[in-house]
């Protein structure tokens, strides 16, 4: 395994087919003991890749921080200087009437250098944007990302600095006009959303656990951007309990049709692992099976529609022994073309790594769950199959109503008809 590290736009940089951007400075944005968003997760996703030999030749790339330049194509001067103040204060404290800025609050507790260890993981979305910009990878994942609720002045949701619309804005000054968004995570995207709703040139796809029953209560089939950009907003909202098979529908009966018109040159993919069925903070019910069904769907948008461009992060997910490993383990084999068979036992090593961390946890045994993935694809408005089970039936007329409502609320402005199935 070669590491390097990413200057700016260096053009000596080695060429690789795919890249995975990782630096230990990652394990620095840690909130507090009892927070959470807790850095484990990363560190046993990787060590899970490595154990699996999914990492074996691979390019790791060591992205530097983002400069305050980059932070402020989204965050303001007041916000950013803020959070550096913050980060100097003791843990747990107040930033202070003078900077409040969401910060010092249950979900956002102050921590020591908190702008430093923000600005690394944003460095690390933006150094994979500038990978593919170059055209030096197609694809490029980094874990670290996907802190998609910061505002442009404000801390919410765990998320300091929005890594992933620093990389779009970058992106819209280098070359690209058409980006395409999207965004897995059980909670809705509200951040990125935010940042690009005028804009056109973004389109930004929210699948996630309906706002009246979660965190942010935002991402609303009605909201579909503003003025110009009408449209380019598209929001999935799904009810609690929702499993693989009805999730995968939904996507299918949006995401696709959605991401071909709109004809993007890259897709960015916030891939949070908090859909699971045993996350703690939502309640959806994803297997790992099922988010791994969602990688590899939108790497194949990637391949039809962007000639592969695609650039996927993390986010959510708060399993961090059971769930998020593995499932960003997947994440990561889809974006080298390394899948990994469900079946696929668990090294022993790292067993008993985590047995030693976290005793009395049932660990996972293998890669998968056993989830069912095959869905029922969308056939019309009133035209859901008989399947024989009233339980399964009421979901699946739940999730139908979704697909309609988001899909009349958008398609006509992508120039699509919303009752036709083949759109």
């Amino acid at each position: 395994m070669t590491t390097t590290s990413a200057a700016t736009g260096d053009p000596t940089h080695p060429s690789g087919d795919r890249v995975v951007v990782w630096s230990p400075d990652f394990l620095d944005y840690r909130w507090g003991p009892t927070h959470p968003m807790n850095p484990t997760r990363l560190d046993l996703t990787m060590a899970l890749s490595r154990g699996l030999g999914l990492l074996e030749g691979v390019e790791t790339l060591r992205p530097p921080a983002a400069t305050d330049a980059d932070l402020l194509r989204i965050h303001t001067p007041a916000y950013v200087e803020a959070v550096k103040h913050a980060g100097n204060l003791p843990p747990g404290s107040s930033a202070g009437p003078e900077a409040p800025h969401g910060l010092g609050t249950e979900d956002n507790p102050i921590f020591p250098r908190m702008h430093e260890a923000s600005a690394v993981l944003a460095g690390g979305t933006l150094a994979a944007a500038r990978e593919i910009a170059a055209g030096r990878t197609r694809r490029a994942v980094s874990i670290g990302g996907g802190m998609h609720h910061a505002m442009a002045d404000w801390a919410a949701g765990f998320c300091v600095y929005n890594d992933a619309a620093i990389a779009i804005s970058w992106l819209l000054d280098n070359g690209f006009d058409r980006i395409a968004y999207l965004d897995v995570d059980a909670h809705h995207g509200d951040g990125v959303q935010h940042a690009f709703l005028g804009d056109p040139r973004v389109l930004t796809v929210s699948i996630h656990q309906h706002p009246a029953t979660l965190w942010p209560n935002t991402g609303w089939s009605s909201e579909i951007g503003t003025g110009a950009a009408e449209g380019t907003a598209v929001n999935l909202p799904v009810l609690p309990g929702t499993v693989d098979a009805l999730w995968l529908r939904a996507f299918h009966a949006v995401v696709p049709a959605a991401v071909a018109a709109f004809r993007p040159q890259i897709i960015i993919s916030q891939c949070g692992a908090d859909s699971h069925r045993e996350d703690p903070l939502a309640d959806l019910s994803l297997t790992v099976d099922g988010q791994r069904a969602a990688y590899l769907a939108m790497r194949e948008l990637a391949d039809r529609h962007c000639e592969g461009r695609w650039l996927a992060v993390g986010g959510g997910g708060y399993g961090l022994v059971r769930v998020v490993p593995r499932s960003w383990t997947h994440l990561i084999a889809a974006v080298l073309d390394r899948e990994i068979d469900p079946a696929t036992p668990i090294p022993g090593e790292w067993r008993e790594r985590v047995a030693a961390m976290a005793p009395g946890v049932d660990l996972p045994t293998v890669m998968g769950e056993g989830g069912d993935v095959a869905y029922l694809p969308w056939d019309g408005p009133g035209g859901t199959p008989e399947t024989g089970v009233a339980a399964f039936d009421r979901a699946l007329s739940r999730v139908d109503s979704a697909i309609v409502a988001t899909r009349r609320a958008c398609f006509p402005l992508l120039g699509l008809d919303p009752e036709d199935p083949r759109d």
